[in-house]
Order: C-alpha cells, then structure tokens, then sequence
C-alpha cells in the first residue's frame, strides 16, 4: 500500500535470494574481501582501499539521505536486515565461515558504485602512454586509436530526428610530463590498472522501432546489456506493484528500483555510451608533498590495516590530492580523477524513471542520472520514443581552456582541471559539465540503434566526449538488419525484433575470412584442411558449426602471432593488445608487418598461415568439433566453489554478434528484453535464475532457455506456473 511498504519488501526479497551476492560486491568495494575469503583477494583490496569507494558512497547517501529516494533506500535496508536477523545465512557464509554485517544505505550506494566502475572505470589513457614509451607514438595511434573510424554512428544523421549536440575534439595528443619515467614503468603499472576494470567485451545492445516502421503501429523497444556472467547473475528479476502505479524488469541486488524494464506508460534501457569520465594525473613528488600550481601541498593521507583471513594481514598507506586518489604500484604513482568519486544523483533518477508517465517525465528522470554515462533508449504507449546520452561528462581545463581528456595530464601544471568536481563530496551539478540537453539525443527517432559505438559523426564537434568507443561490428550489424527491413514493404514485427537480437552473422569473419582464403598459397596441409571448411561459409557463429569454432580460434592465435612477438620485444604485457577491430583492418601492406617497430618485417600470409596452424594445434588438443564444444556457458560461481558453478550448455554468438557472448571472460548479454505496446507481453530472459541457493529450483532455471535463444512473457505471476515461460519465439519469415 505505500512506497516504504513495497521498498522494505524488495530489500527483503533481495536477502532472502542474494545475501551473499550483495555483501560480496559491498565487501569487495569497501576492500575488506580478505578477510572473509583470504589472501586471493588483497590485491583488490589494496586497489579498492586507496580508491575509497567507501568515501564516495558516503558522499553519496549524504546527498539523498532524507530525499523521498533516501527514504525508499532506508526501507530497503531495513528489509535486508529483517531476513539477515531472522532467517538461516545462505549456504556460502557458512562453507566459507564468517557473517554479514548490517546493511546499510552505504552499501546499496557502493553497489552503485560497483556498477558505475565495472561500466566507466577506463584506464585506456594509461595503456595507450606505455605503449607509445615502448613503441613510440605513431604506432600508439595506430594500435590504440583514440577513434575508430567507421559510418555507423548511434546518431546517423542529425535529420533523423536527432539532435547534433556535440562530439569529440581533436585536443591535444602531445605527452608534456615533468616526471620522468622509467622503462617499463607505465606498462607495468597499466597492466597492473587492467586487471580492475571490467572483463573485455562487456557492453550492450538497444534500439527503438517508431510505430510507422512496425505491424501494429505501435513502437518496439529492445535492450540487451552486456556484463559479466555469474552465478547467480548480475540481474534480478522483478514486478512491483503500488497503488498509483507498477514496473516490472530487473533489478542489481542490493538497490531498490528496476533499472531496466518498463511501467505502465512505457519502456526504457540502457547501453553504455563510452564517455571518457576518468583522467589520470602525474605530478612532481617531493616526499610526502606534491606540486600543484605554484604551490606544494602535503598529500591527504592515512593508514589502514588489510584484515587477511588464514594469513598475514597487511598495512598501506592511502593517499589522495586534489584530483582523487592516487594510486602506487611499486613505486610508481598516478592521481585519478573519476566522476563515481563524487555523490550522484541517479537513484532519484531511476525512482523517478519508474514512476515516469511518458517521455517527457521519462526525460526529465533521464537528466538527473548522473553515473554511469549511458545511452538510453525510451519508447511509451502513446507512440513517443527517445534517446539520450546520460551522465556527467566532464569538461576539461588547462589555463581556461578547453581541452580533450586523451592523454596523461600533468598535474602538477595543473593540467585538464575539471571545474564543478568534488571527489569525496557533492559537486556542482551545474557548471563543469557537459549541459543535459547538449548531449546527443534523438526525439522521436523512427529507427535507431545503439551497440557501444561511436556516438555521433564529426559534424558536430562542440565537446570532447571519449578517447575511444566499442568497434562497431554489432552496431553495423543491427542497423544493416533494421534499415533492410525498414526499406521494404514489410513492417518491422516483434518476432522480427527478436530475430536480431538472436542474430549471429559477424562481420569480422565477412571482413576476413575472404583474406584467410586468399592465403591459402602459403599454407602447410593441415592449415589448409582448415581453411577450405571456411570456403562458402555463412559467417554464422552457431552452435553446431565447425567454420565457426574454426573463425573463433583462428582471431585469437592470429592475434597472438601478429602482436606477441613485438609485444614481448618491447616488454609490454599481452593485456595490451590491440582489438579485433584494429587487428582485421590491417592489410598485408600494413607498416606492422612490411616494417614492425620491432623484429624482421614478415609477410602476413604467412603469419596467417601460422595462425591457422596454431588453431588446428588446439582443436585437436581439445578435442573439438563444433563451436558448441567450445562456446559453452562457462559460468561460475565467484568463487567457483565446484558445485556452486552453473551448468555448461552449448550456446550461439560471438564477441562481435548481436547475439553477444565471450566464452574466454565469460562476459556475454546478461538480460534480454523485447518491448511491445501492442496488448501481448513484453518478453525476457535471464542467464541463471532468480534465487541464488543452490538447493533452489530457481537457481539455474532460466540458463537453458537463455542459451536457447528462448524468452518467457513479461508477466507477474504468484502461482508459479512454468508453462508461461520460456516459450520459443517463432523465426521471422524475412
């Protein structure tokens, strides 16, 4: 009957299923996980500590505490805890011998935070500078472009119903340090930085269909985030019901509201946008003192103890300057500027969102969702869609004037200063940052499309937005499928949505598998065997195909033969290397392999024979036949404790398909959602299932469907009846 009622009941909910989930990601973001599980985990610790995440999310609930969302956060912790006293512990705290300490609004904010940093947290300006130390800045540019170049933005056009807004600068690319660095010094610490943001390939798919494109006439929503998979998933599924209105989609345990779904005026969901919103700074050091400007201020500084269970436990000494927290590895050290350091106010955002009726509440929600910087997508009953890039972007300043964020700044100069930024506290909402209603957004669109890619095209340059954006494979890929069907005269149908979120085509073996086949002179018998299984396929990444696992295996050995050997040379780590993206583009007249900035120039037919030599190599150490053999739902528990991790099944897709999956990082669409207003359901699935106890028979119900391709309805049910779930959608016939 009210909001505190409903709230209390979700957080309760949340416990009985996730406990254990929840106070991993809270632990993990507060750095205390060694002392549950053990010295495995100090190394995060240490990371997480001297980032002070806690800090931040006290910030955080500073900023809501007594709002109507601070109010609602309250009652869904007090509804955690009342499992937490009353109930058995799930079975993990037990195998692992510790329990979980109250609950509190803190904790639902460091799952913000967790969020936030597993979608924004990028030290790519870090990886790029120790390759350009190593290799120098040309072949920096070309093996970590700061843009790929391709036509497919998200905003095609501005006349699309879409508005310009801004895009990326040129900027400045030039290094000016006054610190002097090592060999090696800037690739270790990168390297070290990697291994805390989030596993490659995560990112997302969305688009919106306006109601003169489709069957009924009324617009199609869909959204399919890309993050990490785990048992139980990242998601949890819910309906809430209240009298004045309801929501239903998926929730993160541990915060409140849907984040993606739809209410009974419309639909939303999220991709990331890929803005740049963490700079990394180096200064002038002289002991405990940093150089800022013209003065030299003592760093902020204080010690703590790392608690170790089972092992010595361990004692750092947590920095910060102005910018944020500085980070040291081995004597080496770099200040980070990040927007999650600083209170947001997105849990007013995604409250307002639920509440939403129709886009121009939808809108307004839109423009308070601070962190992380995403693209979302709306569409409502009344016909109405939109898009709008979300989030704080900063924008940088070095003495007044605008500058691109796509380099190691000089701190100590006071280099890319971001006015309206308070780590540790509130910051200006409105100055130093890129306006709402500046950023790229679309009223109405009639067929748009996000995958991660590039936002806009350079006609419009007002801001600088990223250092670099997702390659656009998917992204082409779906709009090639839309515009295919929008120019004909055939609408665009729900079951014809759902055909492409399924699809599997990847263009990356469009683009080279006509290469691998023109290399086929230079080929040793056993390469060649598997190059003529390649001969006259559809470039589908299925299952059951043997080109496919082929494809699969092949890009990674020839990634490994093109840049490993330099690479090793040079003493950078494979963490490095470059993506597929830049990989398949370079042709055999590529400077990498006529003149390589280290070793003998090599002929790339040759190194492509090899590559496919390496693939037969594993296919017959694995045992291989199919893709399925290979491609199988390899999620685990996090702390893979055998029993605990999901069940293997054969799946479809590949890191570049709309049908996204990542067997190496397990990273892969973690929600699928279909939208419609045309009186069905909407439809969704989920990689695992809702409850997260092993005894449950909900704990891994939805894996197969969900590796099927499958969906069930977007109903709220009390019974429990599985015969609405997990229906097959029937294949569009286009």
């Amino acid at each position: 009957d009210t909001e505190q009622g409903l709230y209390f009941a979700v957080g309760y909910v949340h416990a009985a299923d996730r406990l254990f989930q929840m106070d991993l990601i809270s632990r993990r973001m507060r750095g205390t996980l060694a002392a549950a599980v053990g010295s495995q985990t100090v190394e995060s610790d240490i990371f997480n500590r001297r980032m002070d995440y806690t800090a931040a999310a006290e910030a955080n609930w500073d900023l809501l505490s007594g709002t109507p969302a601070g109010d609602t956060i309250a009652a869904h912790a007090a509804g955690v805890n009342a499992y937490r006293e009353t109930q058995p512990l799930p079975l993990e705290f037990q195998l692992l011998g510790y329990e979980p300490t109250p609950w509190t609004p803190v904790d639902s904010m460091l799952i913000e935070k967790q969020i936030t940093w597993g979608l924004t947290g990028d030290f790519s300006t870090l990886r790029r500078a120790a390759i350009a130390d190593a290799l120098g800045e040309e072949t920096a540019q070309q093996i970590a472009p700061t843009r790929f170049d391709h036509d497919t933005p998200i905003l095609r056009a501005a006349s699309e119903g879409g508005s310009a807004g801004t895009d990326e600068s040129e900027g400045e690319t030039s290094q000016s340090l006054t610190t002097p660095h090592s060999e090696g010094e800037r690739s270790d610490l990168a390297g070290w930085l990697t291994g805390f943001e989030s596993d490659d390939g995560v990112g997302s798919n969305s688009w919106v269909i306006g109601g003169e494109h489709t069957e009924s006439g009324q617009p199609l929503l869909a959204n399919d985030p890309h993050l990490t998979l785990l048992a139980p998933p990242v998601w949890y599924e819910m309906h809430h019901e209240l009298p004045d209105h309801s929501v239903s989609g998926v929730t993160f345990p541990g915060q409140p509201f849907v984040v993606i779904g739809e209410n009974d005026a419309g639909a939303w969901g999220f991709t990331n946008a890929g803005m740049d919103v963490l700079d990394v700074y180096e200064y002038e050091i002289d002991g405990e003192e940093y150089r800022y400007g013209d003065e030299w201020r003592e760093f902020e500084s204080r010690t703590e103890t790392i608690e170790v269970s089972g092992g010595e436990d361990r004692e750092i000494t947590m920095r910060k300057t102005v910018h944020g927290p500085l980070i040291e590895r081995q004597g080496r050290r770099v200040g980070v500027a990040w927007t999650g350091l600083q209170a947001s106010r997105t849990a007013q955002a995604v409250r307002a969102l639920n509440r939403s009726d129709g886009r121009d509440d939808a809108v307004a929600a839109l423009a308070r969702f601070d962190q992380p910087t995403q693209n979302a997508v709306y569409a409502d009953r009344e016909g109405n869609t939109h898009y709008h890039v979300t989030g704080l972007v900063p924008v940088r300043e070095t003495d007044g004037e605008p500058v691109a964020g796509d380099r190691i700044f000089d701190g100590s100069a006071r280099e890319g200063e971001w006015p309206g930024y308070t780590p540790y506290g509130e910051p200006d909402f409105d100055e130093g940052w890129i306006p709402f209603e500046e950023k790229p957004h679309a009223r109405n669109p009639d067929l748009l499309a996000t995958a991660n890619q590039r936002v806009i095209d350079d006609s419009a340059t007002d801001y600088y937005l990223s250092e670099g954006y997702s390659p656009p494979w998917r992204g082409a890929r779906i709009y090639e499928l839309l515009d295919a069907r929008a120019g004909s005269d055939r609408p665009i149908t729900h079951e014809y949505s759902t055909a492409v979120q399924r699809d599997t085509h990847d263009r990356r073996a469009e683009l080279f598998v006509p290469e691998i086949l023109a290399a086929r002179s230079a080929m040793g018998e056993r390469a060649l065997g598997l190059a003529n299984e390649l001969d006259g396929w559809d470039y589908a990444m299925d299952r059951d195909s043997r080109a496919a696992l082929v494809f699969a295996l092949f890009v990674d050995h020839y990634g490994q033969r093109t840049f490993g050997p330099v690479f090793e040379t040079a003493g950078l780590d494979e963490s490095l290397f470059p993506n597929d993206w830049v990989l398949l583009q370079m042709d055999a007249d590529d400077p990498w392999f006529t003149d390589p900035p280290a070793g003998e120039p090599r002929e790339r037919a040759q190194v492509i024979a090899q590559a496919l030599a390496d693939t037969a190599d594993e296919i017959e150490r694995e045992g291989y036949e199919t893709y399925g053999d290979y491609n199988r739902t390899d999620i685990d528990h996090p702390f893979d404790l055998g029993f605990l991790n999901y069940p293997q099944y054969p799946t479809d897709g590949s890191p570049a398909t709309v049908r996204n999956f990542r067997v190496e990082s397990s990273v892969g669409t973690s929600y699928r959602l279909l939208a419609r207003f045309d009186g069905d359901p909407s439809a969704s699935v989920i990689p695992g299932g809702n409850d997260g106890d092993y005894f449950s028979e909900q704990y891994a119900d939805q894996l197969r469907a969900w590796a099927n391709g499958e969906y069930s309805p977007l109903v709220a049910t009390t019974d429990g009846d599985p015969s609405i779930r997990f229906q097959s959608e029937g294949e569009d016939d286009g």
